[in-house]
């Protein structure tokens, strides 16, 4: 997959742009209560909050993504500094036994210097000067400078490892505020006009799929079908709630098929089909990926649509034939 991370970064400086924009130029009642926005502008700038919010969640999910994957990363190398520090620490009392052995009589301050070294290259520099060595004794003493040195580059991937997870971390709450701003000016604008929605039209009726899918895709379609009316809930993957991709993932994984968690992922984790190919069980993408469902047959869709909406079913025609982009089938 390609990296997305140029792409999200720009792409959030141009929302940015866009909502002061659009609060200067589009709404311009809002700052200043008089004029009121028309019902006409109401549902434009709810058409760009909608793209602008659901483009925002798949950019938290994805850094949530990497930042645990990063956290990930950093346990598993700990539990190997950990093994690496426990076979340090016995080549060290393997390498002090001989050490003390061949020095004996000899030069016992010289015994402690192999063990005080903190460059592991120095160890073989000096195990040539030891020229009384066994050849045993001196591969021992080489394995324990190996040793020390794996353990130094696994600390410093560590800890490098760890930096990063912080840096996604940062990213994640970033892209949490920013999702929560849209919503709390979605909710607003819903207040003053609840019928002001472009992406309306979708029924909470159902939660049993009755079309011609079967196999896989039949059992995804069950699964996202028993979910309607579960609310919208940015960054969710259940049971009690989902956003776009999330609800997806589960579905399809509910049929045995692992998908990846974001719309980006999922973007590539099929064929691409065209929409006069659509099958039930295909993935449906929207709004620079920003956005996904799964289609359900007779040009419909089922999906999770945005905060304070639960999941639905809602034709492809209208708002979101305009926003459609492709298919993908798992």
């Amino acid at each position: 997959m390609t990296d997305n991370g140029g792409r999200r970064t720009a792409r959030r400086i141009a929302t940015g742009l866009g909502v002061a924009a659009a609060g200067s130029l589009i709404l311009p009642g809002f700052a200043h209560a008089d004029p009121e926005p028309t019902q006409e502008e109401a549902e434009a700038r709810l058409g760009e909050l909608q793209e602008e919010a659901d483009i925002a969640v798949q950019d938290y999910n994805q850094a949530k993504e990497d930042y645990d994957a990063a956290k990930k990363k950093v346990e598993e190398l700990e539990n190997q500094v950990g093994d690496e520090e426990e076979r340090y620490n016995e080549l060290r009392d393997q390498v002090a036994e001989f050490a003390s052995a061949a020095y004996q009589g000899t030069d016992l301050d010289s015994s402690m210097t192999v063990l005080s070294i903190d460059d592991p290259e120095d160890v073989y520099e000096q195990a040539a000067d030891i020229g009384y060595l066994s050849e045993n004794q001196r591969a021992e003493l080489e394995e324990f400078a190996g040793s020390s040195e794996r353990l130094i580059k696994l600390k410093q991937e560590a800890e490098d490892a760890l930096e990063d997870a912080e840096e996604q971390k940062d990213e994640a709450e970033e892209q949490k505020d920013d999702v929560e701003e849209r919503i709390g000016e979605q909710e607003e604008l819903l207040a003053q006009f609840p019928d002001a929605d472009p992406a309306a039209g979708g029924s909470d009726a159902g939660g049993s799929y009755t079309g011609s899918a079967s196999g896989n895709a039949r059992a995804a379609l069950d699964f996202a079908y028993a979910q309607i009316g579960k609310p919208y809930v940015w960054g969710g993957a259940g049971p009690d709630g989902y956003d776009c991709s999330g609800l997806t993932m589960r579905a399809w994984g509910a049929a045995g098929v692992n998908l990846p968690r974001t719309t980006y992922a999922q973007a590539n984790a099929g064929q691409r089909v065209s929409r006069d190919a659509l099958q039930p069980g295909d993935l449906v993408f929207f709004s620079g990926q920003g956005h996904m469902g799964i289609y359900a047959g007779n040009n419909q869709m089922v999906h999770a649509p945005r905060t304070g909406k639960n999941v639905e079913v809602v034709s492809l025609a209208g708002y979101w034939d305009g926003q459609y982009e492709f298919a993908v089938r798992p």
